[in-house]
């Protein structure tokens, strides 16, 4: 017959505070910080910053957000290069016209004069367009920053 195992308590018999330091410090139920996963966003909070992120917001992202922020589609000077010899670009005099809605970025080479319109572009972009003999419109305008509040 197997021997019944006895309750923990039995280990600390006689022994005034139960390995819980002084006889004072786990008296009630305030001793215990909860079961299971109580308290995992108080007293247990360490669990959560090394383990638990994504219990902060739903979707797992944590931190600050620009509500101002706004996201657009972007393109390389390269892609249009490619596509301008490929002919898929509008020919026009004696370069080619494109209109895209997004930024032009200036990643890669441009061979062709291209007139291109677009929200905006970075500074080296627009630099590469007009060193090949094209030219860039912006269609939107930037928008102004707004001096931070002094505070008080």
């Amino acid at each position: 017959m197997t021997k019944r195992q006895g309750k923990r308590n039995r280990k600390f018999m006689g022994s005034r505070s139960h390995g819980k330091g002084n006889a004072k410090n786990a008296r009630g139920k305030g001793g215990k910080g909860g079961w299971g996963r109580a308290g995992m966003h108080k007293h247990r909070f360490s669990y959560i910053t090394v383990h638990e992120r994504t219990w902060m917001k739903k979707g797992g992202h944590y931190g600050f957000t620009n509500p101002n922020r706004e996201e657009a589609p972007t393109l390389n000077l390269w892609n249009i290069d490619q596509m301008a010899r490929a002919g898929e670009l509008k020919k026009e005099g004696a370069g080619y016209a494109f209109e895209f809605e997004g930024k032009v970025l200036g990643t890669g080479p441009i061979h062709v004069p291209v007139a291109i319109k677009a929200w905006a572009a970075s500074e080296t972009a627009i630099e590469r367009i007009k060193k090949a003999g094209g030219s860039f419109v912006a269609t939107r305008e930037k928008k102004e920053k707004k001096a931070p509040i002094a505070k008080k």
